[in-house]
């Protein structure tokens, strides 16, 4: 398995790990899945300041992971809020695991200091979503730092929704400017490597 920096080409072979979520899962609120123009762009608007990360098994992306702005004020910059997609037949390999720690990696190399996930979180595991995600997340050194309770309506019933917390490192006095990731990305696999 490979991590590399997603592409807009990825775009519709993402689109295909994505849709299944849409569709049978209250783990995105999406109704609707969204056309491959639309999937394609967010795909590249991220890619202007954020990493987007696609993990490859046997040459085919077997999942994703992006960071996107937690708020768009500038005061927010250091935060990040994270997404995660497995194609459904490559769950429990690891391969969360690997795109997360990729993801850290890059966030630490570009002066993020905070990663937050919001996280849909039943009650009782029903067959649209389990509290699987917030146990991953627990498992990866987030903190839970809040629910909001019935605040997304999807397949007629209300979800409570977590978001949880992770530190990257100390929080300086000073920060330094958050670097886009276009500029870190010709050394992406030094960085993912441990090398930077």
């Amino acid at each position: 398995m490979i991590i590399r920096a997603a592409s807009p080409e990825d775009g519709a072979a993402l689109l295909a790990i994505y849709a299944p979520y849409v569709q049978h899962t209250a783990i995105t609120f999406e109704y609707a899945v969204p056309s491959l123009e639309e999937f394609t762009g967010r795909i590249a608007a991220t890619l202007t300041k954020y990493p987007y990360l696609v993990a490859e098994h046997q040459g085919c992306p077997a999942g994703y992971a992006y960071t996107g702005p937690f708020s768009g004020r500038a005061a927010y910059d250091w935060s990040a809020e994270t997404s995660l997609y497995i194609r459904r037949d490559c769950r429990r390999q690891g391969i969360g695991r690997k795109l997360y720690e990729a993801l850290e990696a890059v966030s630490k190399a570009q002066h993020i200091v905070n990663l937050n996930a919001c996280i849909t979180c039943p009650d009782a595991d029903d067959e649209y979503v389990t509290r699987n995600s917030v146990q991953f997340h627990a498992h990866m050194g987030y903190a839970m730092v809040g629910i909001f309770h019935s605040c997304g309506y999807k397949f007629s019933r209300w979800y409570h929704v977590a978001w949880m917390e992770k530190f990257l490192g100390d929080h300086p006095a000073v920060p330094e400017p958050v670097i886009p990731f276009p500029v870190l990305r010709p050394r992406l696999r030094r960085i993912l490597n441990g090398q930077e």
